[in-house]
């Protein structure tokens, strides 16, 4: 099993918390992944996918507001550990091995979180200070890795 997915789906968390899991269960639910047998078969029940979708399209809206707070805050880096650590035990029993695969998302949701904020925070300033278009890209790296990754 090569860690190297499992890893980036932990850093997709850590750039947005929810759209991994949002990703990983609509991979679950669709079969592209099989966890049908294992602790994390939730992920591929017909409502989760829709309500963990809709999640991640609130935490995308509410990323843009002016008084959102750090991903580094406590709260928002221990939601980014979780979801990390679950899509990555998601992707790792699809493969043989969820412990393997929590602890590979764990690190890539550290990754991914202390990265994308200092990724955000020099593209914002490199271009004036101006957040919403670094933000917008965040959001297309998010998803479009996360897609990325379940597909193969």
């Amino acid at each position: 099993m090569s860690f190297l997915p499992v890893f980036l789906i932990g850093v997709t968390a850590g750039l947005r918390s929810l759209t991994a899991p949002a990703v990983v269960s609509w991979a679950a639910r669709i079969g592209w992944i099989d966890v049908s047998n294992t602790w994390l078969a939730f992920l591929g029940y017909a409502a989760t996918p829709y309500v963990l979708s809709v999640l991640a399209l609130a935490e995308l809206v509410a990323d843009k507001l002016p008084k959102t707070p750090s991903r580094k805050a406590p709260p928002g880096f221990a939601a980014r550990l979780v979801t990390g650590a679950l899509c990555g035990a998601a992707l790792g029993a699809a493969a043989g091995s969820w412990l393997g695969g929590l602890i590979a998302g764990a690190i890539g949701s550290v990754a991914g979180t202390l990265g994308g904020y200092e990724f955000r925070v020099r593209l914002v300033n490199a271009i004036g200070g101006k957040d919403l278009p670094i933000a917008l890209l965040e959001d297309l790296i998010a998803v479009g890795g996360a897609l990325l990754i379940v597909t193969r």
